[in-house]
């Protein structure tokens, strides 16, 4: 491994969310190319106090702390010992997390290339279980000086790598870290620093082309992680490699968590219609079958297109396909397996009316072509038959606001109208904005009635009904 140095390090914090705690702590052991190592550590007054459950747990009080220097007068110094080296931690995404937030935050920008062990140690022992430190400590025989403490942490993990360094054979061992250690190759037309700032947060990413032509859109819920994966597999994949070259600029929008990426993501795709997007893309003639059932006359499935019909809050209505074709094909096979006659439903004609359809003849229909079978009975195994995609109505009066909790402790509200997604606000004042700016009458999306429905019925969101409020067109 071509390194000035590897360091091991460990911090401890004030709590596990970089964007909102701080460090208490700093240890790290830095290895030379000839293997001489060098400890340090400090204690960091994080200027804010120190919850007592992680006081228990590292034993460091906002006494000990009071009087310890702040990050930003530790951070130049840090820096500076952190360049050239690799980044070697136990969970590393969880120091590496903090240590670049708070660089940040101390005006540095910060990037090193990173090995975590734990990965590490699963990927050299899969058939063990568990990789936490503890384990490893047993597992290794390593030489605990304490727990919980900064350096007496980052100390373990270099003892665990000089074992690895005796129990592993090199053409093991390098093949392994070499796997770990491949670092995306950022595309030509990027500039060096674009991904120093991408969070791991849930949200959106775009990738735009020259003259800011719409690539592609994505979402994930750890958006850093996701963006850089594309260009690690952009020598495998025809793909990706094509979408690589093309890539001239990367833009993100953060959400509060998956749904509200996961609904982003699909307003942008059909507004934005980038090129390399097949799925979410706009579905212009969306169709659904719509079972009418007037004085007792059972009618064939008659095919309903959202530019006509509300989908939202029309009884009866079943699928939502992209396009007659696959509309019908889906009928059809519904047909055959449930024994439906394919004349009944409209699929198909036949020269005489007293004659039995060809599904009758292959034994495909019980024979409601010829009075074989009751009309009624027949309607009544085409409903069981259709019941699987029956379209939801809408289940409030209005618009409702729905409420997803993020893992930040952030909230947000997806403004919703007839299974509509109309934007997403994060106060009182932005959700008000967003409801005199919407439309009479949205566009019904299956993407997003999709994404809705399945967040309902899970109950992964919270409902605000807005008594009172209409969601008018303010032309």
């Amino acid at each position: 491994m071509d390194f000035e140095k590897l360091i091991f390090i460990d911090l401890e914090t004030t709590g596990a969310n970089p964007a909102v705690d701080r460090i208490t702590e700093i240890g790290l052991v830095e290895v030379d190319r000839s293997g001489n190592a060098t400890h340090w550590s400090s204690l960091v007054n994080p200027g804010v106090s120190i919850p007592a459950f992680i006081q228990g747990l590292t034993g460091i009080s906002n006494e000990m702390v009071r009087s310890a220097p702040t990050f930003a007068q530790l951070a130049a110094a840090l820096h500076e010992r952190l360049q050239d080296a690799l980044f070697i931690a136990h969970n590393a995404r969880f120091d590496y997390g903090f240590l670049r937030n708070a660089f940040s935050e101390a005006g540095y920008s910060f990037r090193s290339e990173v090995l975590c062990t734990v990965k590490l140690s699963r990927a050299l022992f899969p058939a063990e279980s568990r990789h936490n430190l503890d384990v490893l400590i047993t597992r290794h025989q390593l030489k605990p000086d304490a727990r919980h403490r900064a350096l007496a942490d980052a100390d373990l993990i270099w003892q665990f790598w000089q074992k690895l360094g005796q129990q592993i054979p090199q053409d093991v061992l390098m093949p392994t870290l070499k796997t770990l250690l491949q670092r995306p190759s950022l595309p030509s037309h990027l500039p060096s620093d674009t991904l120093d700032h991408l969070p791991d947060t849930p949200g959106v990413y775009l990738f735009y082309g020259e003259n800011d032509l719409p690539l592609y859109v994505g979402k994930s819920v750890h958006l850093r992680q996701r963006v850089m994966s594309h260009f690690s597999a952009d020598h495998k994949l025809y793909k990706e490699m094509r979408l690589s070259q093309q890539l001239h600029r990367i833009e993100w929008r953060e959400t509060v968590g998956e749904i509200g990426a996961l609904l982003l993501e699909a307003q942008l795709v059909k507004s934005l219609q980038p090129i390399h997007n097949r799925k979410l893309r706009r579905q212009g003639s969306l169709c659904s079958w719509r079972l009418k059932d007037d004085a007792g006359v059972h009618a064939a499935p008659e095919l309903s297109y959202a530019s006509d019909a509300d989908f939202g809050r029309t009884d009866s209505v079943y699928g939502l396909f992209s396009s007659k074709r696959k509309a019908e094909s889906t009928l059809r096979e519904l047909a055959e397996h449930h024994q439906l006659c394919l004349v009944q439903l409209g699929l198909e004609g036949r020269a005489q009316s007293n004659k039995p359809c060809f599904g009758w003849q292959l034994q495909r229909c019980k024979g409601v072509c010829i009075g074989k079978e009751a009309e009624a009975l027949h309607h009544a195994r085409l409903l069981t038959a259709l019941s699987g995609l029956r379209v939801k109505t809408w289940p409030y009066e209005g618009a409702v606001g729905l409420i997803e909790q993020g893992g930040s402790g952030k909230t947000a509200v997806h403004l919703v109208n007839n299974w509509c997604y109309l934007g997403t606000a994060e106060s009182d004042e932005a959700l008000q904005d967003l409801m005199e700016k919407s439309p009479a009458r949205p566009v019904f999306d299956m993407d997003t009635y999709k994404i809705l429905s399945k967040a309902l019925m899970k109950q992964h969101l919270t409902v605000r009904k807005l008594s009172g409020v209409t969601v008018e067109n303010p032309s």
